[in-house]
């Protein structure tokens, strides 16, 4: 309980600073506080975007260098799964084999990942992933702990206009709100008689928005879009 509470009281401590720095400076201290070696703080980009403009910080050691995020590491990607807080521990199950970042760190000793995803700016998502070189065991309480202070320090880090809560690729809001009504069911002549356009126009959107999460078909449109953050249902 007690290290919840500190983390608690960190994550109240951000809305005191004024750059982006002493906010990541401060949210990588409290992952080295719980053991981590390793940190890497990164927005999560659209379909065949690249990653690296949205990497806030990255301290992962010489094992990754310079080489170049895949947009599509099986880490970030669990991430948009799981969206919730979560433990991984090297050589239990096939994650850290299938994610280039955790390979990186494990085979410099890394031995747990800890994988924080942050949801609560739509459609901007985040992930920030912390490694230890010992194993882990942290109870839920802190774990929703960690949720809470990467949240934070991402509504300060948008509060300081430090990040831009748009990524390159994301849907137009008429896109949004056609695909959520595609959604819900909506058909493309009760979409254009909802938003008062046409549904040559209607098809338009759904094309776009098709393309930009490289979805083959509305379902497929739809899935994406709620996966990437894009609609809410």
């Amino acid at each position: 309980m007690q290290r919840v509470g500190r983390l608690g009281t960190e994550a109240l401590r951000f809305r005191e600073m004024r750059t982006r720095e002493q906010v990541l400076d401060s949210l990588e201290n409290c992952f080295r506080g719980l053991g981590a070696n390793w940190f890497l703080v990164t927005g999560v980009p659209m379909p065949g975007r690249p990653v690296e403009p949205l990497v806030l910080r990255r301290n992962w050691g010489a094992s990754l260098g310079d080489e170049a995020i895949d947009g599509e590491d099986a880490i970030l990607l669990d991430g948009l799964a799981c969206r919730r807080a979560k433990i991984v521990e090297a050589g239990t199950g096939d994650l850290v084999e299938r994610s280039a970042i955790c390979r990186s760190a494990a085979s410099a000793g890394a031995q747990a990942f800890i994988s924080v995803p942050i949801e609560a700016f739509h459609p901007f998502q985040a992930l920030v992933v912390a490694a230890t070189d010992t194993r882990l065991d942290l109870p839920r309480m802190v774990l929703m702990a960690l949720e809470y202070l990467c949240e934070e320090a991402f509504r300060q880090l948008l509060a300081l206009g430090a990040i831009d809560g748009e990524r390159p690729g994301d849907l137009s809001g008429r896109e949004r709100r056609v695909v959520a009504l595609s959604a819900l069911g909506k058909t493309a002549s009760d979409i254009a008689e909802a938003l008062a356009i046409s549904q040559r126009t209607v098809h338009a959107h759904l094309q776009n928005a098709s393309d930009k999460l490289r979805a083959r078909n509305k379902t497929q449109t739809v899935v994406e879009a709620l996966r990437y953050g894009q609609i809410t249902l």
